[in-house]
């Protein structure tokens, strides 16, 4: 297409990798479905061909027609701008929402919806930087490592769904959150120095938070709790628990009494074992300084 004068390149699925609609994920396809048939009516009832929309939106048909067809999951912007041209009065601006969900893992989707209603959350994870706290350069860094190799869709997508998980820090009220971190996560610096720097000061500026607790256990204690492996472990408001392990149920959500009991039997000495958040916050700031 020209646009005064210049040739304007429209968008196709390599310009926009990590957009998939997930097969297995039902209510996914459900919600892609729903917004791609609204977008076609709207179209359609303005008289627009699919090239037309495509070259005032900035998209090749083929991306158009995918869109449509529930194939493709729309950016938010895609929405935005659809809304404006096809006057579809915010109907379209309104499924922003629900959208961004899908681009999520379903298993990360769920996790995140515990997280959303937890008052209180105790975490753990022997092997990484929690990935409520990392940053969204380290959390590529880390996904980018991985054997086999993820492909740029699925690291984009457990890219978006770490970032969305942050919102728990900005509840209204605040969730009570622990987190304890091994030494060596911290200076071993995975995808570079600059990258381990970013990630560190992340960590001083998360730890001020006042409903934030970091602990870092040292390489150097002859006793740990946390050899079983991470432990997840979150609180609700009705009194209810749910806890989350490698070592108990392949990872999935428990609520039974004697294995919550155990997590958090667990999860207690290994905070005990730990540095205190103070002298916590000394030592990443020690180990930020390592970094120049």
């Amino acid at each position: 297409m020209s646009v005064d004068g210049e040739v304007r390149r429209l968008r196709t699925e390599a310009d926009e990798p990590g957009w998939e609609v997930d097969p297995d994920d039902e209510w996914g396809l459900a919600v892609v479905a729903t917004v791609g048939r609204q977008l076609r009516l709207r179209r359609e009832a303005v008289g627009m061909r699919a090239a037309e929309f495509g070259e005032v939106v900035g998209y090749g048909e083929d991306m158009v027609y995918k869109i449509e067809g529930g194939k493709r999951i729309p950016r938010p912007e895609f929405l935005d701008k659809a809304d404006e041209v096809l006057a579809a009065g915010g109907l379209l601006s309104a499924m922003k929402e629900d959208v961004a969900k899908v681009r999520y893992p379903k298993k990360v989707r769920d996790l995140a919806a515990l997280e959303a209603k937890a008052v209180e959350l105790q975490l753990y994870d022997p092997l990484n930087i929690h990935g409520l706290l990392q940053t969204p350069e380290y959390a590529r860094g880390l996904l980018l490592m991985r054997r086999p190799a993820y492909s740029e869709d699925e690291v984009e997508r457990f890219i978006a769904a770490r970032v969305a998980r942050k919102a728990v820090f900005e509840r209204d009220p605040t969730p009570e959150l622990s987190f304890v971190l091994e030494e060596w996560t911290l200076r071993r610096p995975l995808g570079g120095k600059m990258l381990l720097r970013g990630q560190l000061e992340h960590l001083l500026d998360v730890g001020r938070l006042r409903n934030v607790e970091l602990q870092v256990m040292p390489m150097e204690r002859e006793e740990h709790a946390g050899l079983a492996g991470g432990i997840e472990v979150l609180k609700f408001d009705d009194g209810s628990v749910v806890g989350r392990s490698q070592a108990v149920a392949n990872g999935r959500p428990v609520t039974e009494p004697k294995t919550l009991r155990i997590l958090e039997l667990r999860y207690g000495i290994i905070r005990a074992q730990a540095l205190t958040p103070r002298e916590s916050t000394a030592f990443i700031e020690q180990l930020l300084g390592e970094t120049r």
